[in-house]
């Protein structure tokens, strides 16, 4: 145990633990002889099994039974994501099935697995079902009810298979063709390669909301307001929105709610892009804090795609709210939204971070607190340095995102910096998220052009010397220019700005 202290320090301390590991590692490799260190002891390690005391207060007279767990299941959770997430950088120079059954018992354990371990484990058993091919795998009398999320054919697919075979229909039928004008469906793609110009031989349908909504379909650069879009709809779906409309302002009682919020789902279901608009014919952004919180919450199932549904109900119930934002929140809407966003994170990037972050005025500091829950509680550090990269260096024609029906003119193109943005960068960057080399350059080039704009402000010094304690090796090339910028400064901090320079 003594010789797996230090690969336990980084991986408990370091601020990029998956690479210092596969560095120290290897560093062994050479000597396994004499240290001991392998890979294969080290899997041995993690998979060695405990007896855990199962109870939190057991009764003298009947105590219940020890349970076994493996090793790295007693670690910190942060360990055991930054454990797994080093397992997935590095699984070509580990067994694979050794992996794989590591990772399927963490997944099947008795204890509740926290969010972030679950993720890295499915991660990598992501990876090892693409890349397996040379071992066997875990006896079929083991296997479990996830072998079948990631090794059989989805069971979706089996229904839609044997109804197809049953009523002649197509097996997939959501795809852009007409099956009933010809008897193969084969004969009619070759048709249509072809000849670009025969329109008749495929028919586009509409794709709806819970099925595959892709981003270049639903998410664009400042899309067009769809409030006065009413014309592709009918009278009939209209006329339940404008119902719907005057009941959303009312809260009765939870169970009214809830039933609208069914109502809702239920008109929106299956008219893809149209759901926009007939969202923004209800106006649910209207309602009072509690009854957005339960629409929320209701108006999501855990198979949504992301980019689709879940990102139309953040932007047309959550986003407007906080687009306007000049006081705290509620605490109703920040737990409902929180909650939603740790289910959906694309959504939540797309649907609220992206567009809060390109508000006209900027950011004030009651929507840098949502931001940075958000960013702290619902995603993980490697999304969050990806995030950043688009929003910092993206062009704007790569940079996708919804916007709040009826709240475009409150949005640019680019995004705007103030001192509450500067201060979420603070926040970021203490939370250790690692941030590319090219989003530094962009955060040294906005701090240079306003370090005079803001030379009496604590929050842009408090954000420089963040920057620089967390990106000190990514600063030498700007030191200079960046030693500049601190110096048209004069807060509590900029000697100590200065001094952590010195040092880079």
């Amino acid at each position: 145990m003594e010789r797996w202290k230090p690969l336990l320090d980084i991986f408990l301390s370091s601020a990029t633990p998956e690479s210092d590991a596969s560095l120290w590692l290897k560093s062994y490799s050479g000597s396994a002889s004499s240290t001991g260190i392998t890979t294969l002891s080290f899997i041995s390690l993690l998979t060695k099994p405990l007896l855990v005391d199962s109870s939190t207060s057991p009764s003298p007279s009947s105590p219940p039974p020890p349970k076994t767990v493996m090793w790295i299941q007693t670690l910190p959770n942060m360990v055991q994501s930054r454990i797994l997430s080093f397992l997935l950088l590095d699984h070509s120079r580990f067994c694979a099935a050794d992996l794989s059954k590591l990772a399927k018992n963490v997944l099947r354990g008795e204890r509740e697995v926290d969010f972030w371990v679950r993720r890295a484990a499915r991660n990598l058993l992501d990876v090892l079902s693409q890349t397996r091919s040379g071992y066997d795998r875990v006896a079929s009398d083991e296997q479990s009810k996830l072998d079948d999320e990631f090794q059989a054919i989805p069971s979706f697919l089996k229904h839609a298979a044997a109804a197809a075979a049953h009523g002649g229909g197509s097996l997939l039928p959501w795809l852009p063709l007409n099956p009933s004008s010809t008897d193969s469906n084969a004969d009619r793609l070759t048709r249509a390669a072809a000849s670009d110009d025969d329109d008749s031989s495929v028919e586009m349908v509409e794709v709806g909301d819970s099925k595959d909504d892709k981003l270049d379909n639903d998410i664009v650069l400042l899309d067009a307001e769809v409030d006065g879009g009413s014309g592709t709809l009918d009278t009939q779906v209209q006329k339940m929105a404008e119902t719907l409309k005057g009941q959303i302002v009312c809260f009765e009682s939870t169970s009214k709610t809830v039933s609208l919020a069914s109502e809702m789902r239920n008109l929106c279901m299956g008219r893809g892009r149209d759901s926009r608009q007939i969202l923004a014919l209800i106006e649910p952004w209207n309602a009072d804090d509690q009854t957005a919180a339960i629409l929320i919450s209701q108006l999501t199932k855990p198979d949504d795609e992301e980019l689709g549904w879940p990102s139309h109900v953040l932007s047309s119930i959550v986003l407007p709210k906080l687009i306007i934002l000049e006081e705290p929140a509620s605490r109703v809407l920040i737990a409902a939204t929180v909650e939603y966003s740790k289910l959906k994170p694309r959504a939540a990037v797309n649907a609220l971070l992206f567009p809060l972050l390109h508000r006209r005025e900027g950011i004030n500091r009651h929507q840098c607190d949502i931001i940075t829950k958000i960013i702290k509680e619902c995603l993980h550090p490697a999304h969050v340095s990806a995030f950043f990269q688009s929003l910092l260096t993206a062009e704007n024609s790569e940079r996708r995102f919804l916007t709040a029906p009826g709240h475009r003119h409150l949005l640019l193109e680019n995004m705007v910096w103030t001192e509450s943005a500067f201060s979420m960068f603070k926040n970021v960057l203490d939370h250790n998220i690692q941030l590319t080399q090219d989003s530094v350059d962009h955060l040294v080039y906005q701090a240079v052009q306003l370090a005079e704009k803001y030379a009496k402000s604590l929050k842009f010094g408090n954000f420089l010397l963040s920057l620089v304690n967390k990106c000190r090796s990514m600063l030498i090339p700007h030191k200079q220019l960046l030693s500049g910028a601190v110096g048209h400064t004069n807060t509590l901090v900029t000697k100590s700005v200065i001094a952590k320079l010195a040092s880079v």
